[in-house]
C-alpha cells in the first residue's frame, strides 16, 4: 500500500494516478483524514437511446411546417404546406 499526503499528490499526481491504475492501493491522508483511491474501468456500453416522450401525429409537426394564430377560443394551429 502506497500512503500520500495531500502535497505530495499536488506534486506527483500522474505517478500517484498510474500506481492505482496498476491496482496498488493508495492511500491520501490529510489532516488526519485517510482518502483511499482505487480506478475504475469505463464500460464499452454505450447509452441506450430512450424513446421519445412526444408522440408525433401530423407529420407537419414533425416536419417542423407547422404554425400557430390565436383565436378567440385559444391557440388555433395549421399546416405551412399548401394542401392541394
Amino acid at each position: 500500500m502506497k500512503r500520500y499526503t495531500s502535497s505530495q499528490v499536488r506534486q506527483r499526481l500522474s505517478a500517484v494516478l498510474d500506481a492505482a491504475e496498476r491496482g496498488e492501493h493508495v492511500v491520501i491522508e490529510r489532516r488526519g483524514v485517510r482518502f483511499a483511491l482505487r480506478a475504475e474501468r469505463a464500460s464499452d456500453a454505450r447509452p441506450r437511446r430512450r424513446r421519445s416522450l412526444i408522440q408525433w401525429l401530423d407529420p407537419a409537426v414533425a416536419e417542423g411546417q407547422w404554425t400557430w394564430t390565436w383565436s378567440p377560443r385559444g391557440l388555433k394551429f395549421k399546416s405551412r404546406l399548401n394542401k392541394r
